[in-house]
């Protein structure tokens, strides 16, 4: 049972048109409250709060995310919470893009938003809503203290050779374009939670290598050494990398410039194309890999093809990560579609019997809830599913900070 008077920590994702919420004690992960403010910046946004057995709801504008976090104030209220509870010790946001300059979480002062600010040149989606939370989160809860927790912390420390495109090295530099990363946050929960399960069992992990498969409809890929990231599939943006959603990850280059000049589109209609019409519903119309797994198990043509697509893609950098460590000791399944569908699972490691690999498919069938391996005895490598909790991780990260800067 959690402990009523254990520290919290208030998470806020602000996403371009969303703005996501949980209210948690860090110390043993319990939630007192999650929710989401939707469609923040039209003219009809919708919001909604759980609280064990409470439920709240809203409908009405969200002009901006100062707005969305009023709402969340308001709902907290409803459900019997408070955001001036004094068990508040930290605000953590989810910030996207922390360039070069932020390796580690930061408690957010003025230079620290001017930079969060700034590198929206690189992240403009995500960095200026960010913002925006930011400050509305502030202007709630001006006494407490406010930590921006990056996603592309963890890839900080990517080897130069992963993180360097060969661009000509002048443009590069002056432009800032590198391997940034995504969903570091979660990488780095997952392939920690992962050591942490072998050395209970009494294993050496200090040279671990490991491959995490981050499935949602944003998806990426990592490879771990001994906790240590060597290399990962979302590059400047998170557009490059593993089909996704609704992303084309890795395509040719040119094929920009041939849209362009062959069918006429401007940069933000190709941007747009790519961003939020390719990928699985630019393939077979359908993102909801329940909807996908449905219409293979029914024959459509057209879904089994893009799963094909999906998969082949996952199994090249399965292949050539195994080959950048040097060898593999575990593949980790997170998120969504990495916790939640057996289908992409069992076509993506059948028939890898000869590296290693051997699926135990009752087990990868099973819903279970935790950490679980799916892998057989047999297998010389460990396959497991791992939940994910990036809240979890920002809330710990936030509650670190702001004792540190508490002394």
């Amino acid at each position: 049972m959690a402990d009523p008077q254990a520290p919290r920590v208030l998470v806020i994702n602000s996403g371009s048109s969303s703005l996501k919420f949980q209210l948690l004690a860090p110390a043993d992960g319990s939630v007192d409250a999650t929710g989401i403010v939707e469609r923040v910046g039209q003219d009809m946004g919708s919001a909604k709060i759980t609280a064990g057995e409470q439920e709240s709801t809203f409908q009405g504008p969200v002009p901006d995310h100062r707005e969305a976090m009023r709402i969340v104030e308001q709902l907290v209220e409803e459900v019997g919470l408070s955001l001036s509870d004094e068990r508040i010790r930290a605000v953590g946001h989810r910030v996207v893009q922390g360039g070069a300059r932020y390796s580690e979480p930061v408690l957010i002062d003025e230079q620290v938003r001017w930079d969060i600010n700034d590198l929206g040149k690189l992240a403009p989606l995500h960095n200026y809503a960010a913002v925006e939370g930011i400050d509305g989160a502030t202007a709630l809860l001006p006494d407490v203290p406010h930590v921006a927790v990056f996603d592309t912390a963890f890839f900080t420390a990517l080897p130069e050779a992963a993180s360097t495109y060969a661009l000509n090295r002048e443009f590069a530099e002056r432009h800032r374009v590198k391997r940034y990363g995504a969903h570091g946050t979660s990488h780095q929960f997952v392939s920690e939670a992962v050591s942490a399960h072998l050395a209970a069992d009494g294993r050496d992990v200090s040279d671990l290598r490991q491959i995490v498969l981050h499935l949602g409809n944003g998806a990426s890929a990592s490879a771990v050494r001994g906790g240590s990231p060597v290399e990962t599939s979302m590059g400047l943006t998170p557009l490059e990398g593993l089909v996704m959603g609704t992303r084309t990850g890795d395509i040719d280059p040119s094929i920009y410039l041939h849209l362009h000049r062959q069918a006429g589109l401007s940069a933000e209609e190709i941007d747009t194309l790519l961003n939020r019409r390719s990928g699985m519903i630019g393939l077979c119309g359908m993102s909801d890999f329940r909807d996908i797994t449905a219409a293979v198990e029914a024959g459509d043509e057209t879904a089994t093809l893009a799963t094909d697509v999906y998969v082949h893609r996952l199994r090249k950098y399965l292949g050539s990560y195994s080959f950048v460590l040097g060898g593999l000791d575990v593949i980790a399944f997170t998120a969504g579609i990495g916790e939640n569908v057996p289908m992409v699972r069992e076509r993506l490691l059948t028939g890898l019997e000869g590296f290693g690999i051997e699926l135990d498919l009752e087990a990868n069938a099973a819903r279970g809830a935790g950490a679980r391996v799916i892998s057989t005895p047999e297998s010389r490598v460990l396959v497991m599913i791992v939940p994910t909790d990036e809240e979890l991780s920002i809330a710990r990260q936030a509650a670190e900070v702001a004792r540190d800067a508490q002394g």
